[in-house]
């Protein structure tokens, strides 16, 4: 037996066995997409196989730095925080190549942490998407910078005047990749030992910066996938001495980063819905609705989806990023680009979202707006030809140029509340507020530059 053909608590409990681990690794994922996790032991675990287990519900109530939120109703001091109850979810096992026969599972949530729980949030959507006859898949995209350094290295340079792996602007280097065709052989390797294949992978425009496509799947596996890599690959490359970042854009003077999305529906029977021929585009009644779902609700669910405070420097025009919800055919232009096919390859790419997404939460807004969009027969409007920058766009489709504007654009969504709930929109939304006002207390190098002297 190995790893990826672990289905069940059985098969979990028999390769642990087989393999004489005394422990596994056990991981469980945050509202920023951060996985928060242990070792347990092998006894423990068993037990949680069949009847899951405990852990503090406080990765609910703090922020990526472990900074209490201020004004969180579900848990904090008032709670005393509590116990919340996961499971582990057997089909998710991976080895763990880089120490040897380890194993590593993901759990989710139960009970009340269930409704803020990211993993259990996309499994709502998907169950709704199931009981309308579809079955979506999805694939995830990353941009990141690669740097020579060390988690300590950058503290003691203060993130400044860091090494990139490799020098000048350079998209899809063969010399590059080449020359350090260790270091992306390597990244390849871990990710067909971990279930994460990729299926392209070359640089991007700037220093030391790289593509990965991963390959498609199911959406959830597809958004397991996409949070296993952006954290093991960063094992993966400090445990050589360097560094990746998946901030949206880490510097002035390079273009953000993107984490698109790839989506496509399937019936019951397995065939293609989004593929019709001789419509424009390809495009079958159910991706046109699917596509003016996503176009209407997008200001409602950027929160979701540029989840930082740094998400909304990416998004302005020039930078490849879009800045309104726009829509068009093979268009790199737009929030979403519509790639015409054959029927197995028809779908729509979602690129608003960038490289620092919560995989589970985008992935969740893209393809429940999708939805929502069949269920109502919403039409998109016109598609966009050209460069999508230039044109003038009703106010409707503008953007929240801020996370709290999109956090309170998302607490008075009703189709929010609809497909995701109260009590997730309300707290999420309390999150992004809280970290918006946690950036607001820092003083800049623009504003000390700016203003130091001549104000």
């Amino acid at each position: 037996m190995n790893a990826r053909s672990v289905r069940t608590a059985a098969d979990a409990k028999a390769l642990v066995e087989q393999r004489g681990l005394s422990h596994v690794k056990l991981g469980v994922v945050d509202l920023d997409g951060v996985i928060r996790g242990k070792y347990l032991a092998r006894d423990k675990f068993f037990g949680a196989l069949e009847n899951g287990f405990a852990f503090c519900d406080i990765i609910f109530g703090w922020d990526s730095n472990d900074q209490m939120y201020d004004a969180s109703t579900f848990t904090g001091w008032h709670t005393a925080f509590p116990d919340a109850t996961a499971r582990v979810d057997p089909a998710t096992c991976r080895d763990l190549p880089m120490e040897d026969d380890m194993l590593f599972f993901l759990g989710e949530f139960e009970g009340e942490a269930a409704k803020l729980c990211p993993r259990r949030l996309l499994g709502r959507v998907i169950e709704r998407s199931q009981s309308m006859g579809f079955s979506p898949s999805v694939a995830a995209e990353f941009e990141f910078f690669a740097f020579d350094e060390t988690p300590h290295s950058v503290r003691e340079k203060g993130f400044r005047g860091m090494k990139n792996l490799t020098p000048g602007w350079f998209g899809y280097s063969m010399l590059r990749a080449s020359v350090e065709s260790d270091f992306h052989r390597s990244l390849l390797k871990l990710c067909d030992d971990m279930d994460m294949p990729i299926e392209g992978l070359h640089t991007e425009t700037g220093p030391g910066v790289l593509e990965a496509a991963i390959q498609y799947c199911d959406a959830l596996g597809a958004a397991d996938r996409a949070v296993l890599f952006k954290t093991f690959s960063k094992v993966w490359a400090e445990r050589q001495g360097k560094m990746l970042t998946f901030m949206a854009k880490w510097s002035n003077a390079y273009p953000g980063q993107s984490g698109h999305l790839h989506l496509s529906l399937r019936d019951r029977d397995g065939k293609p819905v989004f593929h019709e021929a001789g419509r424009p585009g390809n495009m079958s009644d159910i991706m046109r609705w699917f596509v003016g779902g996503q176009q209407a609700l997008l200001p409602e669910l950027l929160a979701m989806v540029a989840s930082t405070v740094n998400s909304y420097s990416r998004l302005v025009p020039g930078f490849w990023a879009p800045t309104d919800a726009t829509w068009g055919i093979e268009n790199r232009t737009c929030a979403l680009r519509v790639i015409p096919g054959k029927p197995s390859s028809q779908r729509v790419e979602y690129r608003v979202a960038a490289a620092d997404i919560n995989p589970y939460l985008a992935i969740s807004a893209a393809l429940g707006s999708g939805l929502w969009g069949i269920e109502h027969k919403i039409e998109p409007s016109a598609p966009i030809t050209g460069n999508a920058y230039e044109g003038k766009h009703p106010p409707e489709r503008a953007f929240p140029r801020t996370l709290s504007e999109a956090a309170a654009r998302l607490t008075a969504s009703q189709a929010a509340r609809s497909l995701f709930g109260d009590v997730f929109v309300d707290h999420y939304a309390m999150t992004r507020e809280w970290e918006e006002r946690e950036f607001r207390k820092t003083i800049t190098d623009w504003e000390l530059a700016r203003y130091f002297e001549i104000i």
